[in-house]
């Protein structure tokens, strides 16, 4: 029985070499336990890395994507702007819509943008060339993007924003332009054809609201806004809008062809005035001439105002000027005051004889040119015939002008305007002036007011030495 049981110590040899699954698991799971000097070394190295992460890392270790980004970002040199041009202009033969031709204009602007920031090089000369004459790479390349920004703008539309700018132009022109009677009339046919023609392509049932300007204006007031209305897509309503645009070119031509009143030569418009129908027979040369007397004569400022706005030769402007300054016609005062705003002399005499308040302010300053005589005399003269004694102080001032004819005229002016204030300072002026004359104008102007002191003033001059003064003294008595 011991011979055949078998030693328990003994196990087959299988048995013992055969290892558990999950103990061999384990042990592929279980690292290797380095050497104490391993250990060190890793944990120095670790330490080490540690240090340069919380550093910033360490200056010859690319950045965690640096490699991915540098490969993705393309340098902008002259060649790649070029060849991105080149794309952009492909992209915009190719465009049949208004969105390929938004993406096209994305791609122009992306591409300026990089066009600024390019550091490009600087013009280089050839050896046969000029520093001058040198291309530059910068310019260009922004040449190029700017020649194919306005391609791009040539190929956008039409749009019914166009049609309906070009109608409100129509519109506009009818109603600022001064048009003759057969102006007006040859207005009609063109609003008409247009509305008809907008009526087909839009299916709409608009009328004309009148035949007279204004209307025609309001017409095509509703016209613009039936078009708005409309909501045409450039790209799929592109035969529409072609075709108004069209309509709307031959509505202006008409509109154009139309007789305006600039159209008219001079005497076209006197004669649609009635200018001539004052004339029996043409008595002087020119008639305008003849006609002017004969308004003048009958008191009508309002042909010469007329004649003076349309006739340019110097002649008959003045002509126009002196017939109504005898008239002394308000009716000139507006033009006269513009003419006298440039000073024009004739222009202020016939302001004195219009004789109105209004223009007191601006001939005051003109009183006081010292720089003008010719002005000062004329302007003070005026002032006088004015009257107005709110100017008696500006006038009084020119007593002491270092001329004698402005200090004249300035006393006389005094006398015409009647202020009893000036009474004291025209004494003076009689007692102690250098020249008679200014003496003489003094005493007249004293005689004008004519106030007891005033003529007090002037009686003690009979026998004066200077002739003027003397009469001007004896008047008194």
């Amino acid at each position: 029985m011991s011979e055949d049981a078998p030693d328990e110590s003994e196990a087959p040899p299988e048995e013992e070499e055969a290892p558990d699954e999950t103990q061999g698991e384990d042990a592929d799971e279980t690292p290797e336990t380095p050497a104490d000097g391993d250990t060190e070394d890793e944990s120095t190295e670790t330490e080490e890395r540690e240090s340069n992460d919380e550093a910033g890392g360490d200056a010859d270790e690319p950045e965690e994507g640096g490699e991915e980004s540098t490969a993705l970002t393309e340098p902008l040199t002259e060649e790649s702007l070029d060849e991105r041009l080149d794309g952009a202009e492909a992209a915009l033969e190719e465009a049949e819509t208004e969105s390929d031709l938004d993406d096209v204009s994305a791609t122009l602007v992306s591409i300026g943008d990089d066009l600024e920031e390019a550091d490009l090089p600087e013009p280089e000369a050839d050896e046969d060339e000029d520093e001058e004459e040198a291309e530059d790479p910068r310019e260009r390349l922004e040449s190029r993007l700017s020649d194919l920004q306005d391609d791009l703008e040539s190929q956008r539309g039409p749009y019914s924003e166009d049609v309906i700018e070009g109608i409100e132009e129509a519109g506009t022109t009818i109603d600022e332009t001064r048009w003759t009677e057969t102006g007006e009339a040859e207005l009609v046919a063109p609003v008409e054809a247009f509305i008809e023609r907008e009526n087909e392509i839009l299916g709409t049932d608009l009328g004309l609201d009148g035949e007279e300007p204004a209307s025609l204006v309001t017409t095509l007031e509703s016209a613009a806004a039936a078009v708005g209305d409309a909501s045409l897509d450039p790209d799929e309503d592109e035969e529409e809008i072609a075709a108004l645009l069209d309509a709307v070119e031959e509505l202006q031509a008409g509109i154009e062809d139309a007789e305006e009143w600039d159209d008219l030569t001079t005497r076209e418009k006197l004669a649609a005035h009635g200018f001539y129908d004052v004339l029996d027979h043409r008595k002087d040369y020119p008639p305008e001439w003849h006609a002017i007397k004969v308004y003048e004569k009958r008191g009508e400022a309002e042909p010469i105002l007329l004649a003076l706005d349309q006739l340019g030769s110097e002649f008959m402007e003045r002509h126009c000027i002196e017939s109504l300054t005898r008239m002394g016609a308000v009716e000139a005062l507006d033009v006269m005051t513009q003419r006298a705003n440039k000073r024009d002399k004739p222009a202020i005499t016939a302001l004195g004889k219009i004789g109105s308040d209004d223009s007191v302010e601006m001939l005051t300053e003109y009183a006081a040119s010292d720089g003008d005589p010719k002005l000062q005399l004329v302007t003070l003269k005026a002032l006088g015939e004015i009257g107005s004694e709110e100017a008696t102080q500006a006038v009084a001032d020119r007593l002491t002008s270092e001329n004698p004819e402005v200090r004249s005229a300035a006393a006389r002016s005094l006398g015409l305007i009647g202020d009893t204030r000036a009474i004291s300072p025209l004494s003076d002026v009689l007692e102690d002036d250098d020249a008679d004359s200014v003496r003489a104008s003094a005493a007249w102007a004293l005689n004008q007011i004519g106030t007891e002191d005033a003529l007090e003033a002037v009686e003690p001059y009979a026998d004066d030495r200077a002739f003027l003064v003397q009469s001007e003294a004896r008047k008194v008595a």
